[in-house]
Formats: C-alpha cells, structure tokens, sequence
C-alpha cells in the first residue's frame, strides 16, 4: 500500500507536467476530432430523424394517393360493369325485337298462305257449284222443253218475272 510518507513532490510535479501536457495535447489534437465526430454524428441523427418525418409524411401521401387510385379504379369498374349490363340489356332487346319481327313475318306469311288457300278453296267450290247449277240446269231445262206446252209456260213466266 502507498503511504503519505512515499510522496515524492518531484514525481508529484513531473506526472503534473505530464498530465497537463497530455491534457494540452488532447486539447488541440484529440478534443476537436472527437468533439467535431460528436457533433457529425448528432448532425446525422438529426438528419436521418428529419428524413425518417419526411418519409413518413410521403408515406402518408402516398397511401391517400393510393387510396384515391383505388377508389377511382373501383368507380371505373362499376362503369364498366354497368355499361356491360346496359350493352347486355340491349343486346337481349335487340334480339328480342328480331325474333318479334321474325315471328310477325312468319305468321303474316302463314296468314297470306292461309288466305290464299281459302280463295283458292273458295273458287274450286264455286267451280263445282256452278257446275252442278249448270248441270241440274241442264236436266230440269230439258225435262221442261220437251213439253211443248211447258215450254211456252215457262217462256211466259220467265217474261213475266223479267217485267216485274
């Protein structure tokens, strides 16, 4: 162990001198280049803090960017899937309405068709009528004019009836 009584002052005065030399020393080399790091560094963390606000404020606009892209591309979607149903809508009326007329046209050609069967039906049987109107004509005319005096009766009546 170190006692007082070992104190030396000569010693005492060359570790001051010393102490104070490595103080001086340290002053002009060492302090500055440390107290200039110190300051370097604090300068970086403040920078990279004022980045890191930055960042986070262009986060924040970027995310309501984003949010605001994704809501236009959501309303450009209903668009698109209301005029789809709309261009659908008209399509089915489209065809609907072909298939209408389609159908008009087919059942006036059948109406036509039908028509022109039932005149054609309708003369063959005035056809046949005026045939056999002719034929029983015939019969009941000769029946008639081979009586003579038939034959003046209805000579007479016919007269008769076209004076009338």
């Amino acid at each position: 162990m170190i006692m007082l009584e070992d104190f030396s002052p000569g010693l005492f005065i060359m570790q001051a001198i010393i102490l104070i030399i490595l103080i001086v020393l340290l002053g002009k080399f060492a302090w500055k280049p440390i107290l200039a790091a110190l300051s370097e560094r604090e300068e970086g963390i403040e920078s990279a803090l004022k980045s890191a606000e930055q960042a986070k404020v262009e986060m924040a606009r970027l995310e309501a960017s984003n949010e605001a892209a994704a809501q236009e591309a959501r309303m450009q979607r209903d668009e698109m899937l209301k005029e789809a149903r709309e261009i659908k809508g008209q399509m089915i009326a489209d065809a609907s309405a072909q298939a209408q007329e389609k159908a008009d046209k087919i059942i006036a050609n059948a109406q036509e068709a039908i028509e022109a069967e039932k005149k054609a039906a309708l003369a063959d049987i005035k056809s046949q009528v005026a045939e056999l109107s002719v034929e029983i004509a015939e019969k009941v005319t000769r029946k008639e004019l081979s009586e003579k005096d038939a034959q003046l009766a209805l000579i007479d009546k016919m007269l008769a009836e076209a004076n009338i």
